[in-house]
């Protein structure tokens, strides 16, 4: 005798997801109101308090999607809350049959979608961070806790860790005797170990004097701050640090979000992250191996990607001249030579000389 297919009203769905074993586990509570918000949303949308989960089909998943496309969210908001229904209908699917409607590829957005904006996140220059580190040690600009807030900087530039990772450090992490920190990443869970520079030395040596007994973290006031939760848990002192930190951006005349065609909300193109970019893009002019680099960001990093792409370019450049014989180092050399020769020799006008010296060298 065939068992009766067993059905759950979408109003119920939550309560039983939440009880189950499989449910999704985030790491922060936030996460979780979210995935509970996102099903709020999409039952909201259904518009039918007798709709069960075995009425939701694929068809209605893809108009659902469709109507989130003409929202003015993000293509990572969009897809974020189309894997979280999908994660629930799984967890529950004992409660529909065939396969999960929300289960299609084509219901996620692309990520090129958003390149035609040409907005994204932007690295300090080297003049920039000095800036920063200017208007940190000057007693005319003021902000929360700046003594912190200034160690957490210092601790994001010459590190390239996370924000989060940088006002969490705590003193057991960080031994000045042999010059090492040691951090784990709250985002990938995996450690890593780096040399103390010596500018980030000297910070640290100052933030000693302000270590308080029972409180393990470099930055007290600050880390205390980021761990503010609400009434219902959910972590809100990260973007009261997180405006803390634009505004010392703001100070050198940089404005931390830009408006997008399309978007309810700007998109930070300076903010803190932006150290890391800076990080991985002074290591890939400096000629450091992309293999460290990554050790230091982090594997999941595609930053390091996208400050070494021009380092590949020269090197197959090289690979190419290396195939067809020529030398390319010889060739510039030439060109260099014929310049000084040029300049050496010629009796033209110094306006006349550097027009024919950039012709060499462009040929």
């Amino acid at each position: 005798m065939a068992e009766p297919e067993k059905n759950l009203l979408l109003s119920q769905a939550w309560a039983v997801y939440e009880r189950s074993p499989e449910r999704a586990t985030p790491d922060t509570v936030s996460e979780v109101m979210a995935y509970q918000a996102t099903f709020k949303e999409f039952i909201a949308w259904v518009n039918n308090p007798a709709a069960t989960l075995r009425d939701i089909t694929s068809d209605m998943a893809a108009r659902y999607a469709d109507e989130m496309r003409h929202q003015n969210i993000a293509v990572s908001t969009h897809n974020r809350k189309i894997k979280r229904i999908r994660r629930i209908f799984r967890v529950l699917r004992e409660f529909w049959s065939g396969d999960n409607p929300f289960g299609s590829q084509t219901l996620l957005r692309k990520e090129r979608e958003e390149r035609e904006q040409d907005v994204h996140r932007l690295s300090f220059s080297r003049e920039q961070e000095k800036q920063l580190r200017d208007v940190l040690a000057d007693d005319k600009y003021k902000v929360l806790n700046k003594n912190e807030v200034r160690v957490v900087y210092y601790i994001g530039m010459f590190t390239g860790q996370r924000l989060k990772d940088c006002v969490l450090l705590r003193w057991s992490k960080v031994n000045l005797n042999i010059n090492r920190i040691w951090v784990k990443q709250f985002k990938t869970g995996k450690e890593v170990t780096l040399p103390i520079a010596p500018e980030l030395r000297e910070v640290l040596l100052e933030a000693q004097s302000w270590q308080e007994d029972g409180n393990s973290y470099v930055c007290p006031h600050i880390a205390a701050r980021y761990n503010k939760t609400n009434a219902e848990g959910k972590n809100v002192g990260n973007n009261l640090v997180n405006i803390d930190v634009l505004r010392v951006i703001r100070w050198i005349g940089l404005e931390p979000s830009v408006a997008v065609p399309g978007r309810d909300k700007k998109v930070t193109v300076y903010g803190f992250h932006s150290l890391r970019h800076s990080f991985a893009s002074f290591c890939a002019e400096a000629g450091i191996p992309q293999a460290t680099v990554t050790s230091i960001l982090g594997a999941d990093s595609n930053i390091v990607a996208q400050y070494y792409t021009h380092v590949g370019d020269e090197a197959q450049q090289q690979a190419i001249a290396a195939v067809t014989g020529s030398n390319l180092r010889d060739e510039v050399q030439k060109k260099i030579d014929e310049a000084l020769n040029l300049i050496n020799t010629s009796t033209a006008s110094s306006d006349e000389i550097l027009a024919q010296v950039k012709a060499i060298l462009e040929k």
